[in-house]
């Protein structure tokens, strides 16, 4: 053993008794040192709920790069980590310039072109872990953020994965993956986040969040709106921050009010089906004269406001499956702003 330990006993037989414990305490490893009167708390190695159990980085048998895996003593609490906090940051010239990697170039997209894809997405960690990124920046595994061939650093985008609907937004800050058949990167616990950690990879969607849907969503932060993150959506989620009426003025921003965590509520409809949960309202009056300016810009569509709790959520359908109501959803004038999601709810 390394180092010396002092004993104070009454007596020496005492002593004589500890001084055995402590020997054989050597040989047992922590787990009885532990137990002894007066030793270090030894922590257990032991693994956050919710978080897989991978192998360890570098064995080559993880759903992930061979020379890459988690890292070996992750933070705790990763899955309440919020989505990345959205800005107007100004692009980097240096890292939005064309470049070519094996063989293939590459021509970042401008910064007004939309951008929507879907396909498989991985995920990087201990490998790049505090190295540089291309905007400079270091890498941070257990950060939201991204890695995308063509999108402009730095910029942000919504990733959901089809298999399960969850949705994160992420900052992207760096460049890859440079397979064709592979859509983006993300960060460990963006992946987490997702659901993608254990096969390694997932069909996803990313889009682009544009500048001035980022100039909306800052604008709802600062005056304190507070959305949700919320699982089993497939495709166009709501993300924290987010206003459901971009054009909504402050008075109306402080009513529309989403505690975080707070999910769909898939009961609440009274019917069985498919639903799109337009708005959550703190007050029955805000989420009825949204009903009717949603009800006169589609002529008579069929609206309803359920309360559900403290708030007031605004519907509309049932229809028959997922497709059709994301197909409504697409029908809604763009004019309204909305950013619908789909529920569901089933009557056994």
């Amino acid at each position: 053993m390394a180092g010396r330990t002092t004993l104070h006993c009454s007596r020496a037989g005492a002593c004589a008794l500890l001084a055995a414990m402590l020997a054989l305490a050597g040989c047992g490893g922590p787990e009885v040192v532990g137990k002894l009167p007066g030793a270090p708390k030894v922590k257990p190695k032991h693994r956050e709920p919710g978080v897989p159990d991978l192998p360890p980085a570098g064995s080559g048998r993880g759903g992930y790069y061979k020379d890459d895996g988690p890292g070996d003593d992750p933070p705790p609490n990763l899955l309440q980590t919020p989505d990345a906090e959205v800005r107007n940051d100004p692009l980097l010239p240096r890292a939005n310039r064309p470049y070519t990697v094996f063989g293939t170039t590459y021509e970042p997209i401008p910064n007004d072109k939309p951008y929507t894809a879907r396909g498989l997405g991985t995920w990087y960690g201990k490998k790049f872990h505090g190295q540089r990124t291309s905007s400079g920046e270091l890498y941070d595994m257990y950060k939201m953020s991204a890695a995308h061939p063509t999108l402009p650093i730095p910029s942000y985008a919504r990733v959901t994965n089809l298999t399960n609907g969850k949705s994160v937004v992420v900052r992207i800050n760096d460049r890859g993956p440079f397979k064709s058949s592979r859509v983006i990167d993300v960060s460990y616990t963006a992946a987490l986040k997702l659901g993608l950690l254990l096969n390694g990879s997932s069909e996803l969607e990313v889009t682009r969040l544009m500048p001035d849907e980022i100039d909306k969503m800052v604008a709802a932060r600062k005056a304190g709106v507070v959305i949700a993150a919320v699982e089993g959506v497939p495709v166009s989620a709501l993300q924290p921050g987010a206003p459901l009426l971009a054009s909504a003025g402050p008075d109306e921003l402080e009513d529309f009010i989403l505690s975080r965590g707070t999910a769909p509520d898939t009961a609440a409809p009274s019917s069985n089906g498919y639903y799109l949960q337009l708005g959550a309202y703190a007050k029955e009056a805000s989420a009825a004269m949204m009903r009717e300016r949603v009800a006169g810009a589609t002529r008579g569509s069929d609206f309803s406001v359920v309360q559900v709790g403290p708030l007031y959520r605004l519907y509309g359908g049932p229809f028959v499956s997922r497709e059709e109501a994301a197909a409504a959803a697409a029908r809604l004038p763009t004019g309204l702003r909305l950013k619908p999601l789909i529920v569901q709810r089933e009557i056994n």
